[in-house]
């Protein structure tokens, strides 16, 4: 089937619900929703039973730039500097020296058990290089997976910022192989131009975007996610324009953006989570009708050697380097090392070459396809078992959904926080007037087995409460949990 403008809202969507409604089973099949994307796109491509004839690596690729630029602004808005702070050196240590340590041992990998040159080999390894922010987000994020300590912020840190090095790789050895006589030498200086230009401008316009929410008053609310939107393309193109990093720039944005209290904050962050979704799945399924199963089937065994090189040697060997020297178990060491999830980014990267016209292009491609689906199908659907054999995993804590919303200004500086009455609180039987609260903090909501109760100073505390409490200050909410456990009666006059 050919894609025409009659028939191409209908196939999206039909395809759009399908990858939704089926990516509700993975959680139960312990299969990441991205595969199930891949799998549509591939089941409706030409090799498949839906027909449809797709061959634009041109288009793939602007999709899947945008596509990008909106997964890791939202990646970003989410992005909490108290829990990356820590972990900060060990994460631009991965996104860096990692991805260079990782294409460089990959590229030798190939040359040597395969025909490609050694230039070839390096441009596979810097495709796949790069650990990718839809699929770490999406899985780390997902209500199944809790890890233990500061892993969860570095794997998330790493993937979010590992793309503008992978890129500039890409694109660099991309053009050794199509301008003869290229030097290596000279991509060192375009390296830094990149990410210097691409860091300063990220920080300008991050803080740019904060002044701009807060200070433009629109007449219209629904206007303020459009004007988000504009923003985030204007940073990815000025950058690109100056020859930055463009990836790099919206990342470091949104992170000063979502660190920040501005207006609506909380629907544009739900706003752009939406979108990221809808952009993972248009970009897996475009991915998925580019290519075609039946040419890659030649490169199953050649595919499957380079993978398991890479998740078993190549990203091990770049992690434990890297981290050597922060202080580290090696346990949490072998579960970074098993958490390098390749994703569509490669794939998109691939599609670099394949617009250039290189040699082995469409080899490349087909190789760093099997390879994505090796990584997201093996590493994608073990992480909670490899976190479990390493004393890593724990249990999730679920966040309950109140019946309320509050969007805080930038001159809001009341904090909500939920505290839970277990069995051990000495606050247990007792009524809120009797509880010594600080003056600064209301109980303003009580979750009571899934039903709300709005409370009164004679309304009596019971086992399993979850207590929506509203403050004044940020160092309330430990004096308060240790009025609750430890209960004393408020003085009488």
């Amino acid at each position: 089937m050919t894609l025409t403008t009659e028939n191409l809202l209908l196939i999206g969507s039909i395809l759009l619900l399908l990858s939704i409604l089926a990516s509700k089973t993975t959680g139960k099949l312990g299969v990441p929703a991205l595969i199930i994307f891949l799998a549509v796109g591939m089941f409706a491509g030409s090799d498949g039973i839906g027909g449809i004839h797709f061959d634009n690596p041109n288009l793939a690729q602007s999709l899947g730039a945008i596509a990008l630029t909106f997964i890791l602004f939202s990646g970003g808005l989410e992005t909490k500097w108290e829990s990356v702070k820590p972990v900060l050196w060990q994460g631009v240590t991965l996104s860096t020296l990692g991805v260079l340590l990782t294409a460089v041992s990959l590229g030798f990998f190939i040359s040597y058990i395969s025909g490609f040159t050694l230039t070839e080999g390096l441009l596979i390894g810097a495709i796949v290089s790069s650990t990718d922010a839809a699929a770490v987000f999406s899985i780390l994020r997902s209500k199944s997976i809790g890890l233990k300590g500061n892993l969860r912020p570095l794997l998330e840190l790493e993937s979010g910022s590992n793309d503008p090095m992978a890129y500039f790789l890409t694109i660099g050895i991309t053009s050794l192989l199509v301008h003869k006589g290229t030097s290596f030498a000279l991509l060192i200086p375009m390296f830094f131009q990149q990410m210097i230009i691409g860091a300063i401008a990220g920080y300008l316009l991050g803080k740019a975007m904060i002044w701009m929410l807060n200070k433009i008053n629109l007449d219209h609310d629904g206007l303020y996610p459009v004007l988000t939107l504009a923003l985030i393309f204007f940073t990815y193109g000025i950058t690109t324009f100056f020859n930055g990093n463009g990836f790099l720039a919206v990342y470091l944005s949104a992170i000063i953006l979502g660190n920040e209290n501005f207006i609506h904050k909380k629907s544009i962050i739900r706003f752009y989570d939406g979108q990221a979704w809808m952009m993972q799945i248009v970009m897996f399924l475009a991915l998925g009708l580019l290519v075609f199963p039946k040419q890659m089937l030649p490169f199953i065994g050649t595919g499957s050697v380079i993978a398991l090189f890479l998740m078993f040697v190549a990203r091990p060997l770049a992690v434990f380097l890297c981290l050597l020297f922060f202080k580290m178990r090696n346990r949490e060491r072998l579960l970074i090392s098993w958490v390098g999830l390749r994703g569509a980014v490669p794939i998109v990267f691939a599609t670099y070459p394949l617009i250039q016209g290189v040699e082995k292009s469409e080899m490349i491609f087909n190789i760093v396809f099997f390879i994505v689906l090796s990584s997201v199908m093996l590493q994608g659907t073990t992480i909670p078992i490899v976190a479990k054999w390493l004393y890593l995993f724990k249990p999730v804590k679920f966040k309950t959904r109140y019946p309320l919303e509050l969007e805080l200004s930038d001159n809001f500086k009341n904090e909500l926080f939920e505290v839970e009455i277990k069995e051990n609180s000495n606050a247990i039987g007792r009524q809120i007037f009797q509880l010594k609260f600080p003056k600064t903090s209301l109980i303003v909501l009580i979750n009571r087995s899934d039903k709300y109760i709005t409370p009164s100073g004679t309304t009596t505390i019971v086992q399993g409460d979850k207590l929506l409490i509203m403050s004044d200050n940020k160092k309330d909410k430990d004096e308060i949990e240790q009025v609750i456990l430890n209960y004393t009666e408020t003085p009488s006059n």
